[in-house]
């Protein structure tokens, strides 16, 4: 064992809302302590109330970080500070958002000695909403027919490209199901005024989704993957339950991805599969999902070898994982200490000396 790889890591995840529509901070978080030894976990958070912030039995300390929006070099001299008070090996973010700014920052953040596992911008952009059909050639996988729109009158003859219904999507979030004209447009302003333009018509797919959380190498091969099969949804649409299914297909839907880009990093494919049983990728997200911990639960500790590729450690694909491992999410009252909230809220963090008790 190598002198770096007997040493505990200081380990820092962002993301760690986890309401209705939680992120995934929380669960990557989980499933590094899971995997044991003694690394020092790090949260960082965009808001004071974000849940994750006060589970103190799962994140050790917890730093407030400016949104990247308020600028890359605030956004640097945040994490600046946290490596000076912690000195962090690794960072692994978990926002569609914030990605951007964290590869462009990638560079600077080595130089510093922090590691991460990222996509490059290229590839980031290859699966992007605005590109995912181009993925149909590149990876030979079946993506449903889309377009991109910034004015609303281009919805009067959207349907001769993509019909009736679709859905109505923004860059990173937001998904609204139009049957009808007045209802696409009506989407169309929603979507607008909350993520911007350009927005996504997407053609609807009948039939059931299902979701697999991956790690591509970045040299074309597939570390792991887990498919999962989503048995309650809540209001918005997230998964509430779900099961780890054998669903050999959709590995291979996330292969042919992971070989199509080389892609580098954690990935979650949203498919859905129709009547014949083929699979339409609706979306690929560049980062874990927030049911992560489940692929840890059935045998695939994804964000622990997130983390040794981030470090430029050899990491041998993980062969198989439990298939009906099932995950039931609970809504419970948090207790919380009042010094934790006025400490995060005054000094814009919580320092609780490293592990969590």
């Amino acid at each position: 064992m190598s002198p770096m790889s007997a040493r505990p890591l200081t380990i820092a995840v962002t993301g760690l809302n986890a309401t209705d529509n939680p992120a995934p901070g929380v669960g990557v978080i989980r499933s590094l302590r899971a995997a044991g030894g003694h690394d020092r976990l790090v949260g960082l958070a965009y808001d004071a109330l974000d849940p994750g912030a006060y589970a103190r039995d799962i994140v050790g300390d917890v730093f407030m970080i400016p949104y990247p929006s308020q600028g890359i070099e605030a956004f640097l001299s945040r994490l600046e500070y946290v490596h000076r008070r912690l000195e962090l090996d690794v960072i692994i973010p978990t926002l569609d958002a914030e990605l951007p700014s964290f590869i462009a920052l990638e560079p600077r953040l080595r130089a510093m000695g922090i590691s991460m596992c990222l996509p490059t911008r290229e590839q980031l952009e290859l699966r992007s909403k605005v590109n995912l059909a181009s993925l149909r050639e590149r990876a030979g996988i079946r993506v449903p027919r889309s377009a991109m729109i910034s004015d609303p009158d281009d919805l009067y003859r959207i349907h001769e490209r993509v019909p009736y219904p679709f859905y109505v999507k923004g860059t990173f979030y937001g998904a609204s199901l139009a049957t009808t004209f007045e209802e696409a447009l009506a989407a169309y302003y929603h979507t607008v005024a909350t993520w911007g333009v350009p927005v996504l018509v997407q053609e609807y797919v009948a039939g059931e989704e299902l979701d697999l959380v991956g790690v591509g190498d970045g040299a074309g091969d597939l570390v792991g993957a887990v498919p999962m099969k989503k048995m309650l949804l809540t209001e918005k649409g997230k998964g509430w339950a779900g099961i780890t299914v054998r669903d050999s297909d959709l590995v291979d839907v996330g292969r042919a991805f992971v070989r199509a880009t080389k892609w580098r990093g954690p990935f979650e494919i949203e498919a859905m599969r129709d009547a014949k049983g083929q699979y339409h990728v609706i979306e690929i997200n560049p980062r874990f999902p927030a049911w992560v911990y489940l692929s840890v639960a059935a045998g695939m500790n994804l964000p622990r070898k997130t983390v040794e590729l981030a470090l430029g450690r050899r990491v041998d694909p993980i062969p198989d994982y439990e298939v009906g491992t099932m995950f039931v999410r609970i809504s419970i009252d948090q207790v919380a200490r009042i010094g934790d909230f006025q400490s995060i809220v005054t000094t814009g963090e919580i320092v609780r000396g490293g592990e969590a008790p």
